[in-house]
């Protein structure tokens, strides 16, 4: 088999890229899941150098592995995306070696003294894991994807609890109030990274986003205590990228209310599927709450560690 040839990614290779995270997709859950318009949000995020941060391996033009960094902390902690297809291990480990030296001298840049680098795998990859953990790579955390089927007769908007009320994000004060629900109600989760407001517009891809799919839920006594903030351009599925209640408003059944409000407001659009992404190791009850509220295991993410010094 000839070697793969590996240079930096640009945003003109969106649609090759694309085209192998699907076909790694078809491999790992069946079927292709991936948007090219997530993956340009990827490919422009702020914190990455295409020329120094990316890695795409051609063979004879077709891409074979995938590689993306982003550092999000100003610290230690770097992240990275890995992709490769089962036959290219060599090209792959190639690859994670040049993405290893780039991630200890983003870290040492920063002034840190070592680089604690994740990233994220499906819990039966196209990696090779055996690979990784020679090199010192070890599994910390595990997420899982979740879905529910939609039903319009049956998915209809919710009574809210009482002293309990939702109203749309419809103004720019209302976006700022979403990020700060966000930053506090996401603090003490696993690796969370503070971010300024207009950082976190960037993280979440706002340039795309329809706000009129972001609510925010208040109390009598708290005032706003919570959000849930869902997008509607994946292929796949209706999208529920984050849903948060304040501390002091749990156990009221503000989360369930945002969640089937949600549910409700898919269904309306014509969605049959809803998903979204939890810790399974989440302190706050959320994975139970799902359960609940109808839905399950669509397939289960790693999250491998290793540190560089």
């Amino acid at each position: 088999m000839s070697p793969a040839d590996l240079r930096p990614a640009t945003l003109a290779d969106a649609p090759a890229i694309t085209a192998l995270l699907n076909e790694t997709d078809r491999i790992e859950i069946g079927r292709p899941e991936t948007d090219q318009h997530t993956v340009e949000a990827d490919l422009k995020h702020q914190q990455t150098d295409l020329t120094q941060d990316s890695w795409l391996a051609l063979d004879d033009g077709r891409p074979v592995a995938y590689g993306l960094l982003w550092d999000e902390s100003g610290g230690e902690r770097i992240d990275i995306d890995h992709y490769v297809l089962p036959d290219r291990q060599r090209t792959g480990l190639h690859m994670l070696v040049a993405m290893e030296t780039r991630a200890l001298a983003k870290a040492r840049a920063n002034g840190a003294e070592r680089a604690v680098v994740h990233l994220h795998l499906n819990s039966r990859p196209t990696t090779d894991t055996a690979l990784l953990a020679e090199r010192g790579w070890s599994v910390v955390r595990t997420h899982h994807v979740l879905r529910r089927a939609l039903d319009p007769a049956a998915d209809l908007p919710p009574e809210a609890p009482a002293g309990v009320r939702v109203r749309a994000c419809a103004t720019e004060a209302d976006r700022v109030r979403v990020h700060e629900l966000y930053q506090r109600t996401f603090a003490q989760h696993f690796d969370f990274q503070p971010r300024p407001y207009r950082l976190w517009l960037d993280d979440i891809d706002a340039a795309g986003f329809d706000w009129s799919l972001v609510w925010i839920a208040g109390t009598d006594d708290l005032g706003d205590a919570g959000f849930l903030l869902a997008r509607d351009d994946r292929e796949a599925m209706g999208w529920i990228r984050s849903i948060g209640v304040l501390s002091a408003a749990r156990g009221r059944g503000v989360g369930g209310f945002l969640l089937r409000h949600a549910f409700a407001a898919f269904a309306a659009r014509g969605r049959d599927t809803v998903g979204l992404g939890v810790d399974t190791a989440n302190a706050t009850g959320a994975p139970r709450l799902y359960g609940r509220n109808g839905m399950t295991v669509h397939f289960a993410v790693d999250t491998w560690e290793a540190v560089l010094a």
